[in-house]
């Protein structure tokens, strides 16, 4: 107790791997919230943690880079919230099941304008009116991420792209020449010999063989997938 976030992510877990950047850490367990990067140096205990959003719970921590995407992140935990639900009380039974379809819906390029209020306002609702722990924290990934990084939920909605390039309905599948390093591991590591790419040339990705399963965007490590 008491022993900052940052000397637990940095000092005793070893900091985040490939020299990526700290984006935030999910402490609690699934019905926890996500701290960003400003609340480093919060003190791990239960009044401290409870402050920035998030709650000690099962003593979970998982850390997060800038590959990850909060959208879907939330969409993560609210499945599984969903899933446990005893179904018992209203709020929680439909109210979870309500959250976590607007959150696929996002993350599959289907949001709409007016869905982060409606987050919002069910996530109020189920947190104040279920009868369980459980469903009282239901929220918590949602309503952090909604906080901390609404950026990324409007991008979704209103922009229509995953700025993480991690929800496959929001990525161009497109190569950005600016950034091909000519070295043809995407084209390597496609299965459906949906790019092509010669020796000293930029490569070319063909859409209409891409079956989007995100091998090109992990194998590249220029950032050149668009």
């Amino acid at each position: 107790m008491g022993t900052t976030i940052r000397k637990l992510v940095y000092d005793i877990g070893g900091g985040v791997p490939d020299k990526r950047k700290f984006k935030a850490v999910q402490l609690g367990g699934p019905s926890g919230g996500c701290v960003p990067e400003q609340y480093l140096d919060t003190p791990i205990d239960y009044e401290e943690i409870t402050k920035v959003g998030a709650i000690m719970g099962s003593g979970g921590a998982i850390v997060m880079d800038n590959t990850t995407c909060m959208v879907d992140m939330a969409r993560y935990f609210m499945d599984f919230i969903q899933d446990e639900s005893c179904g018992k009380c209203t709020p929680c039974r439909e109210g979870t099941k309500r959250i976590l379809t607007i959150l696929e819906n996002m993350c599959k390029g289907k949001g709409q304008p007016g869905d982060i209020e409606q987050l919002e306002e069910l996530c109020e609702v189920v947190k104040h009116s279920s009868l369980c722990g459980l469903g009282q924290t239901a929220s918590n990934p949602v309503l952090s991420t909604l906080k901390y990084f609404r950026d990324e939920y409007e991008a979704h909605i209103f922009d229509k792209t995953c700025p993480a390039k991690i929800c496959p309905a929001l990525v161009k599948f497109e190569v950005d020449p600016t950034k091909c390093k000519m070295c043809g591991l995407c084209f390597k590591g496609c299965p459906a010999d949906a790019i092509k790419w010669e020796k000293k040339a930029v490569a070319v990705l063909d859409k209409a063989k891409c079956i989007k399963c995100m091998s090109c965007y992990d194998r590249c490590k220029f950032d050149a997938i668009m």
